[in-house]
């Protein structure tokens, strides 16, 4: 029998999927085969969802030990032979589980008669032949592929199953009520997590809403959408707030160090422009810039004010101050947002994730 490390093939497992949801919140499809691309339509169209399955536990079997045969699913099959049922039931299925993918309740070996050797000579008593004929044609190039082709093939795999989540339906998680350092727990992890630049907007965003609701502020508040240039949308940053029709204050939410480039590209194109006297970047980290801030420093010489605030300890300090009646209206915002139809199931699901971890008492930072 060829032996396959479990814990291995989890990390490799774990870590291809986290660049597959990187990529889709990015907006980037992963490069495929285009010879493959037919037989991966035919496996994700199918009902039979133990195909899909089966082949990646395949390739991560031929990724952890290159010796694997992964036509033979039964260590009695042979030295080449690996223990599917083994890496299904400790790798495999729990994550699938876990990652709340669309996959078989029970082993995906079940679906075959004992003994199975993934060859055309199965398929015989088989209800979706195209589909398993479509997975052997995928095993044989998995048999073939250098290890590099194998991550490729592997991350191809798991982003077709980050879209077959996106088609279920997932509920977000309503927390019934949270203190000051679970608040502080949820904000530090999603801030954390890749999500395209939304968290952080949604966050903000919520921010700004329940100190309108809390003090009955007459605030438009207006968020830029994903990846829509503001300028071309005329808005001035992610998050604009308006009163009597007029910008009070726009907000940049950003993830990178703001460098003095980009505070100088800021003022050109959008604080003068439109004459906004107040601009704030909210930012994701300490890493203050001097010269940024130096750069500030004359624009308000100039009767401009931008300022700077690191997102986590920004909101949390006005968290505290709005009191219960605020942060349920912060809460209430957040979960609009999350319900937004455009909103990927992956966030969905890690803010579920987040929400769980810190309301059962177990800390996530």
């Amino acid at each position: 029998m060829a032996n396959i490390d479990l814990n291995t093939a989890r990390d490799i497992l774990e870590r291809a999927f986290a660049g597959s949801v990187s990529d889709h919140l990015e907006g980037r499809t992963p490069h495929s085969n285009k010879v493959l691309e037919q037989s991966y339509d035919l496996l994700f169209e199918s009902k039979t969802q133990a195909y899909r399955e089966v082949l990646l536990g395949g390739i991560l079997a031929r990724l952890v030990n290159r010796k694997v045969d992964v036509r033979l699913p039964y260590v009695q099959q042979g030295e080449l032979a690996y223990s599917g049922r083994t890496l299904d039931e400790k790798v495999i299925n729990p994550f699938l589980r876990k990652m709340k993918i669309p996959s078989s309740k029970g082993p995906f070996l079940s679906v075959f008669r004992r003994s199975v050797t993934f060859t055309e000579e199965t398929r015989g008593g088989l209800r979706d032949q195209a589909a398993f004929d479509a997975m052997l044609k995928v095993l044989e190039y998995v048999r073939r592929a250098t290890q590099k082709k194998l991550h490729g093939i592997l991350h191809y795999h798991l982003y077709r199953f980050l879209m077959l989540r996106e088609t279920s339906q997932i509920e977000t998680i309503r927390p019934r009520r949270l203190s000051l350092p679970q608040f502080e727990d949820i904000i530090s992890s999603l801030i954390a997590t890749p999500s395209g630049g939304r968290f952080p907007v949604f966050f903000v965003a919520a921010t700004f809403s329940a100190i309108r609701e809390r003090f009955g502020l007459d605030w438009d508040v207006r968020v830029q959408g994903i990846n829509v240039a503001d300028t071309a949308a005329g808005a001035g940053g992610d998050v604009t707030i308006m009163e009597d029709g007029h910008t009070i204050l726009a907000v940049e939410v950003t993830e990178r160090r703001v460098e003095k480039s980009r505070v100088v590209a800021t003022f050109d194109t959008k604080i003068a422009p439109s004459g906004i006297e107040d601009y704030l970047f909210v930012v994701k980290g300490n890493d203050d810039n001097a010269e940024a801030m130096d750069q500030a420093k004359r624009y308000f010489s100039q009767g401009y004010e931008v300022n700077f605030v690191e997102i986590k300890s920004w909101i949390c300090a006005i968290l505290a101050v709005i009191g219960v009646k605020g942060r349920a209206a912060f809460v209430n915002e957040l979960m609009a947002s999350l319900s937004a139809e455009n909103v990927p199931v992956t966030l969905k699901q890690t803010w579920n994730d987040v929400i769980l971890c810190v309301t059962s008492g177990e800390r996530s930072t």
